[in-house]
């Protein structure tokens, strides 16, 4: 496990969501770090008594105490088994999660990128337009004034 992993989330830079979120996240991977230490703690720690409590060679009430003893580890153990399996299964529901608002945060950002695109190509066609508007009227003039040449000066 990379515990140093933890300090570059937050950073120290900039406020708001962003430092929030890293918080968060930073807090949530120290939490479930300790969780995974303990859990694999409590199984390593389990299983060295029940090794040291499986003796043979012993009266048959001491057996039977320590039947109930290696009974009482190996539930130990399992629970200490299945709260890492829940970690995992914690860690991918995390990871998906976090997988869908990085998605979500990208998803916003070519949303903005499209709109600006969308307002720079409103303006460049309000620009033709305008521009095709002067020119077909500068057009319109010069056809008009043709026009009236001809009409006042019909060639034989």
């Amino acid at each position: 496990m990379n515990k140093g992993a933890a300090g570059g989330l937050g950073g120290g830079a900039g406020s708001g969501p962003t430092a929030a979120a890293a918080a968060a996240a930073a807090q949530k991977q120290k939490t479930l770090l300790q969780r995974v230490e303990g859990d694999i703690a409590n199984i390593v720690d389990n299983f060295n008594h029940l090794v040291n409590v499986a003796r043979v060679n012993d009266p048959p009430v001491r057996n039977s105490q320590e039947a109930f003893m290696m009974e009482m580890r190996a539930a130990r153990m399992v629970q200490a088994a299945d709260s890492l399996l829940k970690l995992v299964s914690e860690l991918k529901q995390t990871a998906i999660f976090s997988g869908f608002a990085s998605l979500n945060d990208h998803v916003e950002e070519r949303r903005i990128e499209f709109n600006q695109l969308a307002e720079k190509t409103d303006r460049t066609l309000s620009r033709v337009g305008e521009e095709a508007a002067a020119s077909l009227k500068g057009l319109e003039s010069h056809y008009s004034s043709s026009v009236q040449k001809i009409i006042q000066n019909p060639e034989p």
